[in-house]
Parts: structure tokens; C-alpha cells; sequence
């Protein structure tokens, strides 16, 4: 038990710059807080003392505003950094080496009595904000970018980003080896805006593609006009 508590300590300092001591996680990091109280209300929860188990999580989400499941299943050197706002359900199941960051939601969207909640498998990365709905399984170093809202399986090592989550980037080795904070790579292009910047080059091809039309047709030769005949025009109008 204190072994695994040294390496949950010990992944928020290799995962957060900002930790400068041991005893600093210990006191200001309210992750580690919610994740102590989880270890022992999981541990209450599968020994069947579920009420109890329930009501030290509700006691921790008041003292931490991270609210984690006795019944979900978490692995080793889980980093929640920040934390408020997080959400992780009954029966998700997150691997080793995990790291969620604020807001993020790991939800259900069934009503029955089993698996209606993510796995995320080892090395999974997700940014603050996303939320990821379903008994969905999120590939092993996948990276989920903030805000997107992940509404299928995810292979191992891509980048997902938007809503409904799409990928931006496809697995690199070299790039697993690397922390990415908040699941979004440095210098990645913005989808939203790479969408309007592909719709405004169709839009403006359509346009010269037009122009290029209308100067065809103006230098094509005319129809020379047809006369009108007032005599003949006179004389049928006078029958």
C-alpha cells in the first residue's frame, strides 16, 4: 500500500512541473486527495460495505470536486491534475499511467446494470474538458484533446480532437515515448480552422472558375441584331 502511494506521488512530479517536493503533492494536490479516498472506498466497495464505500467518495467529492466511482476500476500512477469537475462512473476501468486533467467526464449513456462506462487502457492522455461517453475503449497511449467528445472506440496512440471526436493524428512511436499535456501536441493546426481554410481555397476556385466563364462568354462573337421592318410591321398591323 505506501509503495503504491510513493508512486502515485511520484507520477505527479514526473507528470507536473510545477510540484517542486513530495510534501507539496502530499498537501495541495487535491487528485492525490480524491485518489487516497478512492483506494479505500474501492476497498470497502469489493468487500460488499457499499454504503459506506459510497459515502467516502461523497466525502471526497465535497473536500476534492473530484468525484470517482468506488465500484470504477483505477490503476497505478493515475494523475488528475487540477481536478475540479472530474467525473469517472461505476464501471470505467483506467490503466497504469493514466492522466486526466480537469472537467473531464468519463460517462455512461445506458441505464442497465453493466458495462456502460470507458476503459482507458495504459498511457492514455486526456485534456481538460472532454468528455468520453459510452463503454468505449480508448486505445493504450491514445491522446483525447480538450473538450472533445469521444463517442467511439479509439485506437492505440492517435490524437482525437473535436466534437464528435475525430482524429488528427495517427500513431508515433517516437511521439509515445514523450508527455503531451492535455492530450493536444505543440504546433497542431486548429481542425476548425483547418476546415474553413479548405472551404474558403473551394470557394475561391469556384469564383475564378466563374470569372474565367463570363470572359469566355463576353469574347465570343455576337449575333448581329435584326432589324426591325417598320413598313412590314405597318402593314400587318393594317390587316
Amino acid at each position: 500500500m505506501f509503495k503504491r502511494f510513493k508512486d502515485d506521488i511520484d507520477s505527479y512530479i514526473q507528470r507536473d512541473p510545477a510540484a517542486k517536493s513530495r510534501m507539496e503533492v502530499i498537501l495541495c494536490y487535491p487528485g492525490l486527495h480524491a485518489l487516497m479516498f478512492y483506494r479505500i472506498s474501492h476497498a470497502l466497495w469489493i468487500r460488499d460495505w457499499r454504503l459506506l464505500g459510497r459515502f467516502l467518495s461523497h466525502v471526497a467529492k465535497i473536500f476534492s470536486g473530484i468525484e470517482i466511482h468506488p465500484g470504477a476500476k483505477v490503476g497505478k500512477r493515475f494523475f488528475i491534475d487540477h481536478g475540479t469537475g472530474v467525473v469517472i462512473g461505476e464501471t470505467a476501468e483506467v490503466g497504469d499511467d493514466v492522466t486526466l486533467y480537469q472537467g473531464v467526464t468519463l460517462g455512461g449513456t445506458a441505464l442497465h446494470d453493466g458495462k456502460r462506462h470507458p476503459t482507458l487502457e495504459d498511457g492514455v492522455i486526456v485534456g481538460a474538458g472532454a468528455q468520453i461517453l459510452g463503454p468505449h475503449v480508448i486505445g493504450a497511449g491514445a491522446r483525447i484533446g480538450a473538450n472533445a467528445v469521444v463517442l467511439e472506440d479509439v485506437a492505440p496512440g492517435v490524437t482525437m480532437v473535436g466534437i464528435p471526436a475525430k482524429m488528427v493524428m495517427g500513431r508515433d512511436k517516437k511521439r509515445d515515448k514523450t508527455f503531451c499535456a492535455y492530450g493536444t501536441p505543440d504546433g497542431m493546426d486548429d481542425p476548425v480552422v483547418r476546415a474553413m481554410e479548405s472551404m474558403r481555397a473551394e470557394i475561391n476556385l469556384l469564383k475564378n472558375r466563374v470569372q474565367e466563364l463570363e470572359s469566355d462568354a463576353d469574347q465570343q462573337p455576337k449575333e448581329p441584331e435584326k432589324k426591325l421592318d417598320v413598313v412590314a410591321s405597318a402593314r400587318v398591323m393594317g390587316e
